[in-house]
């Protein structure tokens, strides 16, 4: 109750306080990569549960001839690059966060396609609500491997405090300014995760 509670009253300053760099940032995204402004997925949240995450759109909205999005790759551009690596992008998340989606420090919510790829083990960063920024994003980001990730995304869900939650906001704030690890490798973000490397540790949903 006292995390929930947190939550609330921390998104609900932020919003207010960073009303005119949403407002700011919506109207460069509007000019910069067109409408719509806001890229809203559908991700799991607590007990892997779907919800409606919403981000500012860092990438063009550019497709094929049969309609079809282009790769990532080449919908890219510096504007959206850059809005990626001031993390100013994840800033509507703090709406999923008053609303009880999210909370601010917890996993990162992944894509609901991985859910029947992960072991038990990795399973269980759906314990808890998913974050804004969490143990992972302050211990590497995306310059780690997805099995590190998810060491330090289950070692949360062990040891989550308050305590620790605000001593990773703390670190989240540096890792913003210095711009650690926004990148895997040669890659924009993390390669795309394919689970476990053998089926058989993977978690049975029918069982």
């Amino acid at each position: 109750m006292i995390k929930r509670l947190m939550d609330i009253l921390v998104a609900g300053m932020l919003l207010l306080l960073l009303s005119p760099v949403l407002l700011g940032v919506a109207l460069l995204v509007r000019l910069k990569l067109g409408s719509p402004v806001f890229f809203t997925q559908q991700r799991p949240g607590r007990h892997g549960q779907p919800f409606r995450m919403v981000k500012f759109r860092t990438m063009l909205d550019t497709r094929d001839a049969q309609g079809q999005p282009l790769p990532s790759d080449q919908r890219h551009t510096p504007f959206g690059k850059r809005l990626r690596a001031t993390s100013l992008d994840e800033l509507p998340e703090l709406w999923n966060v008053l609303k009880g989606d999210m909370s601010l420090v917890g996993p990162r919510p992944l894509l609901m396609e991985y859910l029947p790829l992960y072991t038990r083990e990795q399973f269980r960063r759906h314990e808890v609500r998913p974050g804004v920024t969490g143990w992972a994003q302050v211990n590497g980001r995306n310059a780690i491997t997805w099995e590190e990730k998810f060491h330090f995304d289950v070692w949360y869900v062990e040891h989550q405090s308050l305590r620790l939650d605000v001593w990773i906001l703390l670190l989240t704030v540096k890792k913003v300014f210095s711009r650690e690890g926004i990148s895997h490798a040669n890659e924009v973000g993390m390669p795309r995760f394919q689970g476990a490397r053998s089926t058989n540790d993977r978690i049975n949903h029918h069982e």
